[in-house]
């Protein structure tokens, strides 16, 4: 597959949906609207734990406009999670953490239903809550899931109590290793929990025919797990809900399981009229999901010259108060423990603690950037320690081309040194590097400046996908991959790949949006899975469709098939012969019109490589058996860092990302730039803080994430191109791995600066300054 000139595979064309957005025409959720069509408002739960002994909602019901009342006694019993089945589409007989639904309103405008939801009265029966891993694993801990062992799983969970899950892998022998080491360190560090922030919040709009069938439109990053969630929840059959979606303001993981969606199905059912319910910013931050936070001891043994022997990481996970996604980035996050290293003698576990707080899920990094932070770090302080510097420790200890990941997994491809050398090179890293505060002075005079270098691995293989590609009558074709484009561009980097495959210009190509009736099966935008998992579906499709295409093509000019090429343009021809081609529009209507019947390719696949070797490694409780495909970055940074308040700037970083082949360049250095800047705000501000069980920082007057002006203005985007061999042209993922190494490049940085280390995140000036006048707790 070679790339083709204009707008293919290589070339970086706008985004298709960007005049619509530019111009204010792209249709969100909250644009939608149907006839008769009714509003939805939630009475969140003020309690952390609590029973729910009775409702009164007669007074909600009394309230002019009001058309439908539900409490949890109006749902059906069935239960929703993607690796645990433990969660209700509403609260029923319990309630699990401040900010749970508890009852719904539907009216014929927002502010009405906003009003009575008000009236409705709950009589709760307090409980004592846990907010903590360490108080949910006491012994007289109070039980959140009582019934946690009935609960359906897809996976071999271990549980029990107010474990969620726990996940053991090992490689070698660690105990033993630890007399072979010359230096041994042992460190705790803890992150924390950080709001998705996606500039659209969470809504949905469902509407229900008169034979019963139900369509729902809602803000997600899956059409096929929210029909898998709702019909869950609500025991109704797949073939009765139709999945659809608008345009999205971005997800980040926050949109990939449920949110308000089997709530609004289920108005729309006892009231027989459209409901559209959306989130305010302050429901979206209190109701959803968030980045997980981690407490994490990590001990790395060492040889004089550097040699990495063994690793021993341990996790304590907040999985907040249903598992959601939450087994799943435990224990792919242990899978990332051991880094893009080869460490002979590593084990990596952890335990996954239900606790009476918000739901725990997806979010860009999935449990790397937690995992990576405290294992960067160390690899700093080892290479202090040593006397060595720390871009050459890693570079004497990293994966070679060919070695395989923690646990066996195969690595196809590894870009990770010409990552860090692309990095070091751009940066002057030899040249710039302090290696003390007083050498390493601002130009001002009143601060200190810093660099430091993080490394990461991360996967884009995962689970199942497929494409439809299809020739209308006039030679241009249809997409349609099930695939949700977020935002992140993923629309037109698909049909970039299904231009290329088919040797067309992009403008003869359109993307059907995704649609549960008609699309093929993708389980989701996420886990930077699309533009290799889905991508290979529309390579495999596209290339069926180019078979057919040339075998009428032989039949025409009378020749082997084998005799016959696609042509740039929308053309085929007999090799070897330029003067003579048939349209693509002469083929396809050769086979509307006379032989053969429509021409469309079709693939369907999953991700079957096994994420461990049994040969190799000793593992229990992973929840994802089949996963790979590595992208690689190195990341270095500038800081300088105020010795008078201990605020940090980030000046410079020059981040070099392993990908396979750029299908977009441009995007490409879009993912890197966003990836950063939220990992930036992971690192320095961003922290969703509790006064006890209640979140108090819902709203964006006191929850800080970065802006353009926070942004650097140097973020050095350095594409590296190692093609994955399998990959569509060679492409694997992009969209996380820029963010996995943010946290701990910048950390590292902090530490070259003012000569002291942070282990909590986030860095704040105040923890900074503290570490900063030696006080040693950086609290």
């Amino acid at each position: 597959m070679n790339d083709v000139p204009g707008n293919g595979v290589g070339a970086s064309p706008a985004r298709s949906d960007i005049r619509e957005k530019l111009t204010g025409g792209a249709k969100y959720i909250a644009d939608l609207t149907r006839p008769d069509m009714l509003h939805g408002a939630i009475l969140q739960s003020p309690l952390p734990h609590a029973r729910i002994r009775g409702y009164k909602i007669d007074a909600a019901l009394a309230v002019p406009g009001v058309v439908c009342v539900l409490t949890g006694d109006d749902f059906p019993d069935g239960r929703m999670g993607a690796f645990i089945k433990d969660e209700y589409a509403i609260a029923k007989g319990k309630v699990r953490y401040v900010g749970e639904p508890v009852a719904v309103v539907a009216a014929e405008d927002e502010a009405t239903a906003r009003d009575a939801v008000r009236l409705i009265e709950v009589d709760y029966e307090d409980l004592p809550a846990v907010l903590s891993p360490q108080d949910g694993l006491k012994a007289d801990a109070p039980i959140i899931h009582e019934d946690l062992q009935d609960y359906i799983k897809v996976f071999e969970a271990i549980c029990g109590g107010n474990i969620a899950s726990e996940t053991d892998l090992a490689e070698g022998d660690v105990e033993a290793a630890w007399a072979d080491c010359d230096l041994i360190v042992e460190e705790t560090y803890e992150t924390a929990a950080q709001a998705h922030v996606a500039i659209e919040p969470c809504g949905a709009l469902a509407e229900v025919a008169p034979d019963g069938r139900i369509t729902l439109w809602s803000a997600n990053q899956s059409v096929f797990r929210v029909q898998a969630n709702v019909c869950e929840s609500l025991q109704i059959p797949m073939a009765r809900l139709r999945c659809l979606t608008p345009r999205i303001g971005a997800g980040f993981g926050n949109k990939m399981e449920a949110h308000v969606q089997p709530i609004v199905v289920q108005l729309a059912i006892r009231t027989g009229r459209p409901v559209k319910l959306i989130l305010s910013r302050t429901e979206d931050f209190e109701m959803v999901r968030a980045r997980h936070p981690y407490q994490i001891r990590c001990k790395t043994g060492v040889k004089k010259d550097g040699t990495f022997v063994a690793r021993e990481l341990e996790a304590l996970v907040d999985c907040g108060a249903y598992s959601d996604d939450s087994p799943g980035v435990l224990g792919f996050s242990l899978l990332m423990g051991r880094g893009p290293y080869r460490i002979p003698n590593t084990r990596c576990f952890g335990k996954l603690i239900y606790t009476n707080k918000i739901r725990f899920g997806a979010f860009r990094g999935f449990g790397n950037p937690q995992v990576s932070f405290a294992t960067e770090s160390q690899i700093d302080t080892i290479a202090e320690k040593l006397g060595m510097d720390p871009l050459e420790l890693r570079l004497k200890n990293i994966l070679a081309p060919g070695e395989p990941w923690f646990g066996g997994s195969e690595v196809g491809s590894n870009g990770l040194a010409a990552c860090i050398e692309r990095a070091r090179e751009a940066s002057g890293w030899d040249q710039r590097r302090g290696t003390a505060k007083d050498e390493s002075r601002d130009e001002s005079g009143h601060g200190h400046r810093g660099m430091g270098v993080a490394l990461a691995g991360h996967i884009s293989g995962l689970l199942a996908t497929g494409a439809i590609v299809r020739m209308l009558e006039d030679g241009t074709v249809v997409l349609n991959t099930g695939a949700v484009d977020i935002g992140q561009g993923s629309d037109t980097v698909l049909t970039q790949i299904c231009a290329s495959a088919l040797k067309i210009p992009l403008d003869r190509i359109t993307i059907a949006s995704p649609d549960t009736d008609g699309s093929p099966y993708n389980w989701g935008t996420t886990a930077s899975r699309v533009t290799y998992t889905t991508g290979r579906a529309v390579v495999a499709a596209s290339d069926k469709v180019a078979q057919q295409i040339k075998e009428h093509a032989a039949e025409m000019f009378e020749c082997a098939v084998e005799d016959v090429e696609l042509r740039d343009g929308g053309q085929v021809g007999i090799k070897g012969v330029p003067e003579k081609a048939f349209s693509f529009l002469q083929i396809s209507l050769r086979a509307h019109w006379a032989v053969g019947g429509p021409i469309v390719g079709a693939e369907t696949l999953v991700f079957d490589r096994p994420s461990v070797d049994p040969k190799r490694a000793v593992v229990t409780g992973l929840p994802f058996p089949q996963l790979g495909v590595y992208s690689f970055a190195c990341m270095i940074v500038e800081v300088s860092v105020d010795e008078a308040s201990g605020k940090p700037v980030v000046e410079d970083v020059w981040s070099a990302l392993d990908v396979g082949k750029a299908i977009n360049p441009a995007m490409v250095e879009g993912q890197i730039e966003g990836g950063f800047v939220q990992g930036m705000g992971m690192a320095l501000i961003e922290e969703m803080v509790w006064d006890g069980p209640r979140l108090a920082n819902p709203t964006l007057m006191d929850y800080k994430a970065p802006t353009s002006l926070d942004a650097p203005y140097n973020i050095h985007s350095i594409i590296v191109e190692e093609p994955e061999p399998d990959g569509p042209f060679g492409a694997k993922g992009a969209g996380e791995i820029g963010l996995c190494p943010v946290p701990a490049a910048i950390g590292n940085a902090i530490r070259n600066a003012i000569g002291a280390r942070l282990d909590r995140l986030p860095m704040t000036p105040e923890r900074i300054l503290t570490a900063m006048l030696g006080a040693g707790d950086d609290s």
